[in-house]
C-alpha cells in the first residue's frame, strides 16, 4: 500500500497592515490636537509671569518676553489687605474640599457595593432612578437643594456645600459598574473564612477598584475646587479661596495682573492634584485583572 503524504499544516502568523502615510496622519492629527490642548495651559502660565505692559499689548503674544513675579507678589498684598485672612480662605477650602471629595467617594462606594453584588427588591428600579438623576443640570435641583438645606438649619455652613457633593449620582454609577467586575467568588471565599460584609468592603473590594474612586476623586475635586459657596454661605469667614479670587478679577484694569496669576492658581492646582491621581490609577490598573 503506498502511504499517503502528510498534509504540513502551516501556521500563518496574523500580521498587522501597517501603512507608513495612515501612520503618518494619525500622529500629525495627534499633534494638532495635543497643540489645541496644551495651549491654553501655556497661555495661562505666560500671563501670570507677563507685566502689565504685555498683557495689554496688541496683538497679543503667547509667550513672555521680560518675566516677572509682581503679579504674584500684588495678589499676596491684596489678600493680606483684605478683613479676612488668605489663610482663611485656605483653610475653608480644604474642608470644603476635602470633605465634598471624601464623603463622596465613600458614600457612593458604599451605596454601590449592595447595588453591585446583593440582591434584594426594587434593585434594578433603585439603580433606574441614580441613572435617571444624573440626566438633571445642577440648576434644575438648584431650588429643591436649597430649601432642604434650608429645612436641616445647615445653611451658612461648611456642611451646606458638603452634603450635596456626597448625593452625586455619577460617582454611584461609576462605583457600581466598577464593582460588578470584581468575580463573585473572591467575596464567597472570604465568607467561608468567617469575614463580615464590612470587612469584605474594606479590605477586599476598596483595594480591587481603586481605579475607580481615585479617577471619582479627581472629578469631585475639580467640582468642590471651583465652587465659591455663594449661594449657601454668606459669612465672609466661611467662604473659600476660590470666592476671593473671583472678587480679586472683577477689580477692573488696575488688578489684571493679580488676576492673571489668580487664574494660573486655579487652573494649576486641579492639574496637580490630577496628576498625582493619575500617576496611581495608571499604576493599578496595569497591576490588576482579575478572573473567575
Amino acid at each position: 500500500m503506498e502511504k499517503k503524504p502528510k498534509k504540513r499544516l502551516f501556521h500563518r502568523e496574523k500580521q498587522l497592515n501597517r501603512s507608513m502615510a495612515g501612520n503618518t496622519l494619525l500622529f500629525g492629527i495627534m499633534i494638532i490636537c495635543g497643540i489645541f490642548m496644551v495651549l491654553p495651559l501655556v497661555m495661562i502660565i505666560n500671563n501670570a509671569l507677563k507685566p502689565l505692559d504685555e498683557l495689554y499689548q496688541y496683538p497679543p503674544k503667547i509667550f513672555v518676553r521680560n518675566p516677572t513675579l509682581e503679579n504674584f507678589s500684588d495678589l499676596y498684598v491684596l489678600m493680606n489687605d483684605s478683613w479676612v485672612p488668605f489663610s482663611r480662605y485656605i483653610l475653608n477650602t480644604i474642608i470644603i474640599t476635602g470633605g465634598g471629595m471624601v464623603g463622596h467617594v465613600i458614600v457612593a462606594s458604599m451605596a454601590a457595593y449592595p447595588l453591585a453584588k446583593n440582591d434584594f427588591p426594587f434593585k434594578k428600579q433603585l439603580f433606574s432612578m441614580v441613572v435617571l438623576s444624573m440626566m438633571f443640570s445642577w440648576t434644575v435641583t438648584q431650588i429643591p437643594q436649597y430649601l432642604i438645606i434650608s429645612w436641616l438649619h445647615i445653611n451658612n455652613t461648611y456642611l451646606a456645600l458638603i452634603l450635596p457633593a456626597w448625593s452625586f449620582g455619577m460617582g454611584l454609577y461609576l462605583m457600581k459598574q466598577f464593582m460588578e467586575q470584581l468575580p463573585d467568588s473572591l467575596m464567597e471565599s472570604a465568607r467561608l473564612d468567617g469575614a463580615s460584609e464590612w470587612k469584605i468592603f474594606w479590605t477586599i473590594v476598596m483595594p480591587n477598584v481603586k481605579p475607580a474612586w481615585l479617577t471619582l476623586a479627581i472629578f469631585q475635586f475639580q467640582q468642590m475646587w471651583g465652587n465659591t459657596g455663594s449661594l449657601f454661605l454668606r459669612d465672609e469667614q466661611l467662604k473659600p479661596l476660590q470666592y476671593a479670587l473671583q472678587q480679586i478679577t472683577a477689580g477692573g484694569v488696575a488688578r489684571a495682573g493679580a488676576a492673571a496669576a489668580v487664574t494660573f492658581i486655579i487652573a494649576a492646582v486641579p492639574i496637580i492634584f490630577f496628576l498625582i491621581c493619575q500617576s496611581n490609577v495608571l499604576e493599578t490598573m496595569a497591576t490588576s485583572g482579575m478572573k473567575d
